[in-house]
């Protein structure tokens, strides 16, 4: 098959479109023909060399964890999925990913692609859905009534993130520049605020919970808007806890874990039209380099997919 892959760390240039063996598949596996696979901010700093220390991968190594496509083979101990099916995943990161022709993943990390989405818009929705949700649910336990500022708003993760919270009952105050303030108004946000003029501790008071996608000064800047006992998730960066306790609040890191059971409500929610990817733009497999270029350089609205098969 063919694939995307590193076999030393370093920029976008050690990104090769090579040949590669197809995936060893486990009794409890799917092997999926990849349709789409979407790009992430873990995919760069992976090749980077940041994650090292993180994970336990010989290289050369496959990259990308954000799949849409269709079941090909399923293991013997596989019950739910049949080939043919059409799924989307989150898989696990200890193993190749998908920017290839084809994956293998647990089925137990796999759901069934929503109906609504075509492959390409359905690569962008595991990652950054699952991450809202462990975060904003799982963690944080956001309820209706309470109010969450979610920073970076019309990115990958931040544009769910807007709209589980309506989905949850919560008031929305979001951060993005300017030229998104229709995007995310549109997904649900009360309250925009404009980072590039205003700064959010001028708007925001008291609020529940702080949805940290940014880390670093933004991070730092946010514990003075919560209120006593409330919570600051980051999928950035570990809040320090120390901090936490002397502000009276908590505090908490999420690095995303693979749930097919999550994806089954987030698949419900789509189907229901309360839920939407956005896409920032859709490049053939062959130009993942450049993929991971425009990712790395800030600013994407939405999310960057890679179209790999019709």
């Amino acid at each position: 098959m063919k694939a995307v892959r590193i076999h030393a760390y370093g920029g976008p240039e050690m990104l090769r479109y090579e040949d590669a063996p197809l995936p060893q598949l486990n009794p409890d596996d799917l092997l999926i023909r990849v349709r789409a696979a979407a790009i992430n901010p873990v995919d760069w700093k992976i090749r980077a060399g940041y994650l090292q220390g993180f994970l336990n991968h010989p290289l050369p190594l496959t990259l990308g964890w954000d799949v849409s496509g269709e079941v090909i083979e399923a293991g013997p101990e596989v019950t739910r999925f049949k080939p043919g099916d059409a799924v989307y995943t989150r898989p696990n990161i200890e193993r190749d990913g998908g920017y290839a022709e084809y994956i293998a993943v647990k089925a137990s990390e796999a759901a069934l692609k929503p109906a609504k989405l075509d492959h390409d818009h359905a690569a962008a929705v595991p990652l950054a859905a699952l991450t809202a949700w462990q975060a904003l649910i799982d963690v944080a336990q956001l309820q209706s009534g309470q109010t969450v500022l979610i920073h970076a708003a019309a990115g990958g993760v931040g544009s769910f993130a807007v709209q589980l919270a309506k989905v949850r009952g919560a008031k929305v105050i979001a951060t993005a520049s300017a030229v998104n303030v229709g995007l995310v108004m549109a997904l649900g946000a009360d309250e925009f605020v404009d980072y590039t003029r205003t700064r959010f501790e001028d708007v925001a008071k008291e609020v529940d919970v702080v949805f940290d996608t940014i880390g670093g000064e933004t991070q730092e800047r946010s514990w003075s808007v919560l209120k006593p006992g409330g919570i600051l998730v980051s999928v950035v960066s570990p809040p320090p806890e120390t901090i936490a306790a002397e502000q009276g609040v908590r505090s908490a890191f999420v690095f995303v874990q693979p749930s097919g059971s999550q994806l089954d409500a987030i698949t419900r929610l789509i189907d229901e039209g309360r839920m939407k990817p956005i896409l920032h733009t859709v490049l053939p497999l062959h130009e993942a380099r450049q993929a991971q270029v425009i990712s790395q350089g800030g600013h994407v609205r939405g999310k960057i997919v890679l179209h790999v098969a019709d």
